[in-house]
């Protein structure tokens, strides 16, 4: 590899810190055979396991550190936490961070949007681009004053970014969190490259596709997520061109690097530690895939009903119901809660308090709105516009509410919310409310909807939550809830009659 310089990178590794010391193995190897070595990331670093949720990414900073890590971007998910605290979490990184599509209050970039890094005589240029989903996959209450230039908007602020680095940079390559989903359109990296001149190749994220190439031969390439695969790029420092790109898959027996591996042991063995107490016996899988499952037969959490689905929203229901102050009929009572944010499975056995954060391992606290049952129903209607597909992660699980969704019908939709990706709907033609705690759903009346903070401030399709006539958060911990609930309520066992299949809340034909 003498005369080569190589880009290894990752994305999406969503708190799988143990695959850093492969990347490090990885990257220690090319340099053995005279390769001079990037080590790139785009995005998605700090949420997805405990390992890294519990300390709000932090970590994931601390092992990229560890792992020589020398460029990133920022994923939808590295805003989970606030601005602030991402602010916080990259002062202590070691590697540079891009973006140029993410807008302050001065609507000026929040970060620098392009960098340079020199190896050798050659000088790659990296530009970083972020999903403007991220302004509703995140909690828009903790990114106040940040905006995101979507679409045509993006295209240039990457151009302009490619143009500055002509004069300097030999190869340029674009960090890009934007995925190939067709929802995502018009904001993906094929739409990025179809609309860039003067760029060689896009590392991308956000899809956690595992590809080589882009369905129309784009070079871009992409690993999957979790360390599943490690990218690899090689340049000819001769040429200075791009001369090959491949994906290394990574397994059990892969190279790690024995003090990047250790220092990863030593915060799974801390999480364990603090998090794996036994609080509770588990007699049924409770359901954490994200969509229908041929094999088993059931809706995952983005496309139908689960069973996770109803422990959560029913813990919620209860955790409004003992807090007072309700001033609505308790029947009017009912919890929502996005498919998206339910993570993991839980298996039967022993229940942790580690295996409830990392079903719910993003920090969201209890919230209650008020809203009409016609307010309630347009909720409902944007957010299960796409289904049978579970392309987002707005998909309603809930408790103290029935209703159906014809999916032989077309989502009649709307101008976009405000300030989203999402279109509201013209009319109302897929929902139906059967009942609202076991009465006739009224949709004149108010109804107390118990949620999480991200949703009530419009997060994912929930736009319609943010101008409730009350809007107020609880301030308690949604693992904390749903712990409090089995403890409490089920007696310290989640039992197979009463959660073993999901309830019949949710129709979808």
């Amino acid at each position: 590899m003498a005369g080569k310089t190589v880009i290894v990178h990752s994305n999406d590794v969503h708190g799988a810190i143990a695959g850093y010391a492969n990347m490090a193995a990885l990257a220690a190897d090319y340099e053995k055979q005279g390769a001079q070595v990037i080590v790139a990331d785009a995005g998605d670093f700090s949420q997805g396991k405990v390992e890294v949720s519990s300390n709000k990414g932090l970590n994931a900073v601390r092992m990229m550190n560890a792992a020589g890590y020398d460029i990133a971007t920022l994923g939808n998910h590295e805003f989970d936490y606030g601005y602030a605290q991402l602010v916080a979490n990259l002062k202590e990184a070691k590697f540079g961070t891009v973006c140029c599509n993410v807008l302050g209050e001065d609507g000026k970039p929040v970060l620098d949007g392009s960098k340079v890094i020199t190896v050798g005589d050659v000088k790659i240029g990296f530009i970083g681009v972020n999903t403007p989903e991220s302004q509703t996959k995140a909690n828009p209450a903790l990114i106040k004053g940040l905006t995101w230039l979507a679409g045509d908007n993006m295209v240039k602020a990457v151009q302009a970014e490619a143009d500055k680095l002509k004069a300097e940079a030999d190869v340029i390559v674009v960090l890009a969190h934007l995925g190939v989903d067709a929802e995502s359109k018009p904001n993906r990296s094929t739409d990025l490259w179809a609309g860039l001149k003067g760029v060689d190749f896009i590392i991308d994220g956000h899809s956690h596709t595992v590809m080589t190439a882009g369905e129309g031969g784009e070079p871009i390439q992409s690993t999957g997520t979790a360390f599943q695969n490690i990218g690899v790029i090689v340049i000819d420092n001769a040429t200075k061109k791009i001369e090959s790109n491949k994906l290394v898959e990574i397994t059990a027996d892969s190279a790690k690097d024995e003090t990047v591996a250790a220092a990863a042991q030593a915060i799974t063995d801390a999480i364990n530690k603090e998090y794996g107490t036994v609080f509770a016996k588990n007699e049924v899988k409770l359901n954490g895939d994200k969509a229908y499952n041929k094999d088993t037969g059931l809706y995952g959490n983005r496309d139908g009903e689960t069973n996770l689905g109803n422990l959560i929203t029913d813990s919620m229901v209860w955790t409004v119901k003992k807090s007072g102050g309700v001033t609505v009929d308790e029947k009017h009572i009912v919890a929502v809660t996005n498919g998206g944010g339910i993570r993991a499975a839980i298996n039967p056995g022993d229940i942790t308090k580690k295996n409830v954060n990392t079903v719910l391992p993003f920090g969201n606290t209890i919230a209650v709105v008020y809203i009409t049952g016609a307010e309630l129903l347009e909720a409902l209607e944007a957010s299960t516009y796409c289904v049978p597909a579970s392309t987002i992660g707005g998909f309603p699980q809930v408790s103290g509410i029935e209703f159906t969704v014809d999916t032989s019908k077309a989502y009649d939709a709307g101008d976009e919310y405000p300030g989203t990706t999402y279109a509201a709907p013209k009319s109302i033609n897929r929902v139906t409310i059967t009942s609202v705690g076991g009465k006739d759903f009224d949709p004149a009346a108010t109804y107390t909807i118990a949620t999480n903070d991200f949703m009530a401030s419009g997060g994912d399709t929930y736009y319609r939550f943010i101008n409730a006539t009350a809007n107020y958060d609880l301030g308690i911990a949604m693992d904390e809830v749903v712990m409090d609930y089995v403890k409490t309520v089920l007696g310290g066992t989640v039992t197979a009659d009463k959660y073993g299949q999901p309830a019949g809340r949710i129709t979808v034909s």
